[in-house]
């Protein structure tokens, strides 16, 4: 084969790198925004698209349709990632933001399930399919197009501002939920105020499309096309280029699987974990998360920045370690802090249950299946955020600190009840369960646990959209990365929610959730070690392990 030399670029001009930057970041927020606004609002759409009266099931079906989305990314990065290398980076991520504008329209104009019956969640969960579709095509399109304009020394610096969108869409539907409360009278938000934020995606659409039409091509992808050196069928290629399959095993587990886990676990688990089991009034949850998330976002930059001058591979290797060692002391700190009245109850005051078959089944009720009585008392144990001593035993008894707990059939045969009167007869001995409003010092260890938890997120991501951009060939570079990427973040990432939920409500141990996360890291850090190039950050062409470039055979 004869080697082919780079082909000549045009040095962009600074006004053209901002202009890049600012509509690829801008857009990268609106389509995660659209994306997120969906987690944001869980805890009201299990009631609007779910009739279960499990509230512990509701929330789960909630997060099944929330990882449905993801599911479908994967199938977005081989459908988007396939025309942006053939077709060009510009076109194809206008296709997937306009699907995803039109898609998040759409979630505001479902009927509720009292309306419609399971019509409504079925049509949720098509529009989720769309939006997982969209996403797919969506990341790798705008960090590539921003990596191929950014010169070499630059490259984490610049493509770090789509790192930071992607937290930015998070911060971005909280703050459009905290205008909306503002706005709209509690009880009309739950009613129909919720439909807002999700209409809104469309005047978000707009200002994106207008952004984005104003931007050129890649320069890279329109000096292959001109050279005629654009791949013939990107997907087949990705498996089949000399090294490929290697890098993209590296890619979905030494870096996407880190990544995503830490960034879910941090953002959306630690929202999850202080509205329920901490009880943590909703309004100071979301005020929480929009500082810290704000905040955050410098983070991703800094990292981005810093590895232009360290290399990619350092940041994560430390970000990934730390993880392992900070992440259920951070948890810990976040439950002391944000309710310390339960916790102090539960040591001072420890529940036992006593009982046969003492199994919790978090999908009975969608199955059909009975579940035993101990097995519902658990469940709302959990769902309070009580820790519990488990005994087998010939019948039913509930303790608090040895002394008996009287427990009324008819609590048993309905949640509600079952969930007011468990939770009545433990306030007798210490527990709190109304809204917690912690205060100024608890909010301020809060908010510097969470910048914790963010940093951790930023050290794993902020350099990745340079490092994916750097490790697959150009003319297959939107199909390699796409797809490690969304089958990471589709999968190991975005089904967190839902697989920390079932293994917290199959164990009643609140914390326990996060273990999913820390093995995945675990594993990844190893594979980050053996498979992330190191030294100073270098062009494909450029790296070690890669072959040269050569020309495409018609």
């Amino acid at each position: 084969m004869t080697e082919t030399a780079k082909p000549a670029q045009r040095e962009p001009s600074d006004k053209e790198i901002r202009l890049v930057i600012g509509a690829s970041s801008a857009g990268t927020i609106f389509e995660w925004y659209d994306f997120f606004i969906y987690g944001t609002l869980a805890y009201i759409l299990k009631d609007a698209f779910y009739d279960v009266d499990n509230e512990t099931l509701g929330l789960l079906l909630v997060w099944s349709t929330f990882a449905v989305g993801f599911a479908f990314r994967p199938i977005g990065a081989i459908l988007f990632g396939f025309l942006g290398d053939r077709l060009g980076r510009k076109y194809t991520f206008l296709v997937t933001v306009t699907l995803m504008g039109i898609a998040t329209a759409g979630v505001g104009l479902i009927p509720t399930v009292a309306t419609i019956g399971i019509a409504a969640p079925i049509i949720v969960i098509l529009l989720r399919v769309i939006q997982g579709l969209a996403l797919g095509g969506e990341y790798g399109g705008a960090a590539i197009y921003v990596a191929e304009h950014a010169p070499p020394e630059k490259r984490g610096f610049y493509t770090s501002f789509i790192q930071a969108s992607v937290a930015g869409g998070f911060v971005l539907s909280i703050a459009v939920v905290l205008a909306c409360r503002w706005l709209i009278p509690a009880d009309d938000f739950v009613a129909w105020g919720w439909r807002v934020p999700f209409l809104l995606s469309i005047i978000l659409l707009g200002i994106s499309l207008w952004m984005r039409l104003k931007l050129s091509e890649s320069p890279v992808f329109r000096a292959m096309k001109e050279a005629g050196e654009t791949a013939r069928n990107p997907f087949v290629e990705s498996f089949t280029y000399p090294g490929n399959k290697k890098r993209i095993f590296v890619a979905l587990f030494g870096i996407t699987g880190i990544l995503t886990t830490i960034w879910y676990t941090a953002f959306f688990s630690g929202m999850s974990f202080l509205r329920g089991p901490m009880n943590v009034d909703d309004l100071t949850v979301e005020l929480l998360l929009f500082v810290s998330g704000l905040i955050a976002m410098s983070f991703y930059v800094f990292v981005g920045k810093w590895s232009d001058r360290v290399g990619r591979k350092k940041p994560i290797i430390i970000g990934a370690a730390l993880t392992l060692v900070l992440l259920f002391p951070a948890f810990w700190g976040l439950g002391s802090l944000a309710n310390p009245g339960l916790e102090r109850a539960a040591q001072e005051t420890p529940i036992t249950v006593i009982g046969p078959q003492c199994e919790t089944d978090p999908f009975a009720e969608l199955f059909n299946r009975e579940q035993t009585q101990c097995g519902k008392a658990l469940e709302t144990l959990t769902a309070s955020g009580v820790p519990y001593t488990l005994t087998e035993g010939p019948n039913l008894q509930l303790a608090a600190g040895g002394q008996p707990i009287a427990l009324d059939p008819a609590w048993f045969e309905d949640g509600t009840a079952r969930r007011d009167g468990i939770r009545s007869a433990l306030s007798e001995y210490g527990f709190d369960f109304s809204k917690q409003q912690p205060d100024a010092v608890n909010l301020l260890g809060i908010v510097g646990l969470l910048l914790g938890l963010g940093m951790l997120s930023a050290l794993t991501y902020g350099s990745v959209a340079a490092l994916l951009s750097e490790m697959f060939p150009p003319k297959i570079r939107y199909s390699s990365m796409s797809i490690p990427y969304h089958i990471g973040a589709g999968y190991l990432g975005g089904f967190l929610p839902l697989i920390a939920g079932v293994i917290v409500a199959s164990t009643g141990n609140i914390y326990s959730g996060l273990w999913y996360t820390w093995i995945v890291v675990a594993f990844g850090l190893i594979v980050a070690i053996w498979g992330i190039p190191g030294g100073p950050p270098r062009d494909f062409e450029d790296s070690g392990d890669a072959p040269p470039a050569s020309p495409v055979t018609p």
